[in-house]
């Protein structure tokens, strides 16, 4: 099953116009609330230059970058953890997601109804984020109440640790804090893990702005408002122009380079998006090239060479023997694959070696 990152936010912050650049899909992006009901999915490429230097070098028939999916959810409004504005709904299908991508609109717009009436982007951040605290505190304190009891009078040992870990976070989320604040051991996190939290999910804020404020989102107040926001939560946060980016979107690729270097942005705001996304997944890459494909593969972080090779077929894992592998700088730095073995640089790895990104790797296995 695929890591999806979850696109949030208010209603009309521009969730559905970011989905629609991201995917380059048609969902509806109406100026009314709740123009989104059931969740949209699409899968991103992302766009990594060295999968196209790669089937450049070896002459590939066939290109497949890495990809991963975004699923676009309804609007969010106050009282939504209670049921409001449909909203157990809309939280299960945050609970479905990896990550959260929490939209907040940064742009005046007397045109585009805010449902609070104005616009505060660090209002409409604590708004959501109080909801998905509330909708978590709910779910602590219910599993609290079943295990409380047994962990005290029976003192059973793996019910007492289950409360102690749900008391660590129950602490926070009453003070209005997310679950993600919380330091846990490794042994106490994949306790943690069962629970489904919505606020123990990665975030990154998206501030949606103006295409005036695109070259420099400094020089709008409304970001820094909610910069401030992501600085003090320890989150990320980029800025895009979702009306814009979904024109850029649908402009072939020579066509939308031209038009950034016009508007003096180096990358598009999209290609920002999917990258922190994928980082913030623990994501990498690993290659495989040669005349009939190049393409790049994702793997999380800290994973092994069998285990990377079971991304490829179940078969490569269950048979893996060796890895030959060898790194994108490696090939870069001397041009050829011949010239990476001359210096020493094209590798034998066996089962215990962990994966990097960038690897270029060559499966050897029996079954």
């Amino acid at each position: 099953m695929p890591l999806t990152a979850g696109i949030v936010g208010m209603p009309n912050v521009g969730k559905s116009t970011l989905f629609n650049a991201i995917t380059n899909s048609q969902v509806e992006a109406a100026n009314y609330p709740f123009a989104t009901i059931a969740p949209n999915k699409g899968t991103v490429e992302v766009n990594d230059e060295r999968v196209q230097v790669l089937t450049n070098m070896f002459k590939s028939e066939r290109t497949i970058s890495a990809t991963f999916e975004f699923t676009d959810i309804a609007g969010l409004v106050k009282g939504a953890s209670k049921g409001e504005g449909l909203g157990n709904q809309f939280l299960a299908n945050i609970r479905e997601c990896d990550a959260i991508i929490h939209v907040v609109r940064c742009f005046d717009d007397p045109d585009i109804v805010h449902v609070d009436g104005s616009v505060d982007p660090k209002r409409d951040a604590e708004t959501i984020n109080l909801e998905l605290v509330f909708a978590d505190l709910d779910v602590i304190q219910k599993r609290i109440g079943k295990v409380e009891k047994k962990a005290q009078v029976t003192k059973d040992k793996e019910s007492q640790q289950e409360y102690e870990v749900l008391k660590m976070i129950e602490e926070p989320l009453l003070k209005g804090l997310p679950a993600r604040s919380v330091e846990l051991t490794k042994e106490q996190a994949l306790i943690a893990r069962g629970f489904n939290l919505l606020t123990a999910k990665p975030t990154i804020y998206v501030a949606n702005v103006s295409e005036q404020d695109m070259a420099d989102a400094t020089k709008n107040p409304h970001f820094m408002a909610l910069k401030a926001v992501a600085v003090q939560e320890g989150a990320s946060i980029v800025p895009i122009c979702a009306r814009t980016e979904e024109e850029i979107a649908a402009l072939d690729k020579k066509d939308r380079q031209e038009y950034l270097e016009a508007m003096g942005v180096k990358e598009a705001g999209l290609d920002k998006v999917v990258k922190a996304a994928y980082k913030l997944l623990g994501l990498e890459t690993f290659f495989t090239t040669g005349p009939d494909e190049t393409r790049a593969w994702t793997f999380k972080v800290g994973s092994t060479a069998p285990r990377c090779a079971g991304i490829i077929h179940t078969d490569f894992e269950r048979g893996f023997i060796k890895a030959e592998v060898y790194s994108y700088e490696d090939l870069m730095k001397y041009s050829t694959v011949a010239g990476v073995k001359e210096h020493g640089r094209y590798r034998i790895e066996g089962k215990e070696y962990i994966m990097q990104d960038g690897d270029i790797v060559f499966f050897r296995f029996n079954v």
